[in-house]
């Protein structure tokens, strides 16, 4: 190569890095500057395609990072964990005389009780080759369900078609040069008993549990009931000490933008969401159970203004990567329940 053509290249290469450049400013022109006060570590952000499988994704991003900030890491595969979901929801559409359809929505702690009975398996090892239509899915399965003369029938015809979909099932987990079933290796991941669940609504005492009368607990999972200035409280200790939370709650609000990666509610309540707001929120049907995202951090805007930040399950699209600024009211307001570990 000549040494002119050499400088060539070089220039061709700058150019080249100028236009990136150009086009990454551009990319966030106009997103919200922030300054992180608190931000743990995450495995890599991922996308639920157009699933309702956010509490899945969003917990098991609470067992991943939580993995990591002890030392370890663990990338858990979403797609085993619903696929076994499928599975106990046919059976239950098939004995239910069909009056119960597969539901792919849930709530959080579900997660915890799936993997404690079905197990879990590393990202590496279930993964189909292309993402799947889970929507679809569940409408081929209540299909096929219908036509079968039996229970066994039923569940053999779903196997064949969640294999079509999502890939054979292995038998066992290899990690670290050990081999583990499904469930021994869910059991060395995570405990049921590691986690807490909390809400805050005053039409149950505080200080007790309740099933949280939402519809996607389908399971009537439990939450401890605390006043929401203590629920506020656990969340930023909790993160402070190195530990993240999964939150559940409300998206439908327009100050909700992914595009714009924040999450702020109206002026009128700027000055902090009291307890009578949420509970007027929620009885009136504007805070809703839409949607869970992990969070994973503390920020302030330039007015000083405080946010917490979370790691969303909707790919990368937006100013920060995937990630979400949820402002310090909006999760006041806006909180179904949080999944936090249990000895912070």
């Amino acid at each position: 190569m000549t040494k002119r053509a050499g400088k060539a290249i070089a220039y061709l290469w700058l150019f080249f890095a100028a236009v990136l450049l150009c086009g990454c400013e551009e990319k966030k022109e106009g997103a919200a500057q922030f300054t992180d006060e608190v931000r743990l570590p995450i495995t890599e952000v991922k996308d639920q395609g157009h699933s309702q499988y956010c509490w899945v994704y969003a917990m098991l991003a609470t067992i991943e990072t939580e993995h990591i900030v002890r030392g370890d890491s663990v990338s858990l595969s979403a797609d085993y964990v619903i696929r076994q979901y499928l599975t106990e929801q046919t059976r239950r559409y098939y004995l239910s005389n069909f009056r119960k359809p597969i539901a792919d929505r849930g709530v959080a702690p579900m997660l915890l009780r799936l993997i404690q009975r079905f197990g879990a398996e590393p990202t590496h090892s279930f993964q189909p080759r292309e993402q799947v239509d889970y929507s679809v899915l569940s409408r081929r399965l209540m299909q096929r369900t219908r036509l079968q003369p039996s229970l066994g029938e039923a569940m053999r015809q779903a196997d064949d078609l969640l294999d079509e979909a999502t890939g054979f099932l292995p038998l066992h987990v290899f990690m670290l040069s050990a081999e583990y079933t499904p469930l021994e290796f869910a059991h060395s991941v995570c405990r049921r008993d590691e986690y807490t669940t909390l809400t805050s609504f005053t039409h149950h005492p505080f200080g007790q549990s309740f099933a949280i009368e939402v519809p996607d607990n389908l399971y009537a999972d439990t939450c401890h009931n605390v006043p929401i200035d203590t629920l506020m409280q656990h969340i930023d200790r909790s993160l402070r000490a190195g530990h993240p939370v999964c939150w559940e709650g409300d998206i439908s609000e327009k100050g909700f933008s992914f595009k714009k990666g924040v999450a702020d509610v109206a002026a009128s309540v700027s000055k902090g969401a009291t307890q009578a707001q949420r509970q007027r929120e929620f009885e009136t049907r504007r805070t809703t159970d839409d949607h869970c995202m992990m969070l994973m951090g503390i920020a302030r805007d330039r007015q000083g203004r405080r946010y917490y930040i979370a790691k969303n399950s909707w790919g990368k699209a937006n100013p920060y990567g995937g990630l979400m600024y949820l402002s310090e009211d909006y999760v006041r307001l806006k909180t179904i329940m949080i999944v936090l570990p249990s000895a912070v």
